[in-house]
């Protein structure tokens, strides 16, 4: 994304805060192809017959994201993360959802060990990590919202440090620490 889209970005986040109505339609061009191409990185990774399709994260997502009159976005990064959450979100309530209704609530072991990016994980896995990653995001919201953007949105290290305005070294040294903490805190809840 170049410097000039990032700049838009940010303006048409300010006039949709001011309440231009138009700046919404403004928006979704620009950031869709973004957040599309997160999404359909993400669902490679889910299993076959999965019922949730890229193009559907992102809207709903998006539309989550327009449709909080509360919501204020203070830039491009801030937007993302946002998205990042709010399809995060969306997985999570779809694998519990499923987990009612094939599973009866069984939880079920998960291994981070071999973890490095994007949600490859069963639908009980999911949920453990998510549980796992709400306690982290209390205690270190930065490394948090770091796990979201690579393991929810599959970002690579570089794109996620780049969206989160830190460097690739502390990302990696954020994405360690968050990796060996969630780790931990499965551990120690099973």
């Amino acid at each position: 994304m170049s410097t000039t889209q990032s700049i838009d970005i940010t303006c048409i986040l300010h006039n949709i805060e001011g309440g231009d109505d138009h700046a919404s339609e403004q928006l979704l061009p620009l950031v869709y192809r973004e957040l599309r191409q997160q999404a359909a990185y993400q669902m490679v990774k889910e299993k076959p017959g999965h019922t949730l399709q890229p193009t559907a994260l992102v809207h709903e997502a998006y539309l989550r994201l327009l449709g909080d009159a509360d919501q204020h976005w203070k830039n491009r990064r801030h937007f993302f993360a946002a998205a990042a959450e709010a399809m995060r979100r969306i997985l999570v309530e779809n694998a519990r959802r499923k987990q009612r209704q094939r599973h009866g609530g069984e939880w079920k072991r998960v291994d981070l060990a071999g973890l490095d990016v994007a949600v490859t994980a069963e639908d009980g896995q999911l949920l453990i990590v998510n549980e796992a990653l709400a306690k982290l995001e209390k205690e270190d919201p930065e490394s948090a919202e770091l796990i979201k953007l690579r393991f929810f949105v599959g970002l690579p290290n570089i794109q996620a440090a780049k969206i989160l305005n830190m460097s690739e070294r502390t990302a990696k040294r954020n994405w360690a620490y968050a990796r060996a903490w969630l780790f931990e805190e499965i551990t120690r809840n099973k």
